[in-house]
């Protein structure tokens, strides 16, 4: 496979995917029919990686250019619905992935919380009732730490790591309504 972008279109985000036949868009192993086949692992992250490099609010074309037609027309005519349902179907997939994230985020949130405020209360039981020993007040210190670090996990999940599930949704989301182009020859 191989790509080039089209500066002609400024406004319209078009990837360019030159391919022997439209076989190799799609994964040989999968035994489904056309339309519902998953694409080829090579062909999606071509496709995807340049869907990202565009802007977006762009609309998508997908211009695949085929040098050995297909003598059966009805495999070509099942290419759009193709492309069309498997992104559908992964940025159904990230919508999910995202969902159990912030499930475990508000899990991991809760322990967190629990677990640092046992932290808290132990820390100010040993700081009350305990003495100032130095053996104690490290022992204090290092409860501290201990709960703010259980915090460490759900901080991270709310904070960060939704987002590339979030943008891989809106791509696939794109890649789903995207215009479909089969140049042959």
């Amino acid at each position: 496979m191989a790509s080039k972008e089209s500066t002609s279109a400024v406004d319209e985000g078009i990837i360019e995917v030159n391919i022997r036949e439209v076989g190799q868009l799609f994964n040989s192993l999968d035994p489904t029919p056309f339309p519902e086949k998953d694409l080829d692992a090579d062909a999606e992250q071509f496709i995807v990686s340049w869907a990202m490099e565009h802007h977006k609010r762009a609309p998508l074309t997908v211009r695949i250019h085929v040098a050995n037609p297909a003598s059966d027309p009805s495999v070509v005519a099942a290419v759009e619905p193709g492309i069309h349902a498997y992104f559908a179907y992964r940025a159904d997939m990230s919508r999910f992935k995202l969902r159990q994230l912030m499930s475990r985020g508000r899990w991991s949130l809760l322990i967190g919380l629990v677990f640092l405020a046992g932290c808290l209360g132990l820390a100010d039981f040993v700081d009350n009732f305990m003495g100032e020993a130095a053996i104690l007040v490290i022992f204090r210190e290092s409860l501290l730490i201990a709960g703010w670090v259980a915090m460490w996990r759900p901080m991270e999940i709310f904070l960060y790591d939704w987002w590339p599930l979030r943008h891989e949704r809106r791509v696939n989301l794109r890649l789903s309504r995207a215009k479909v182009e089969m140049l042959v020859g």
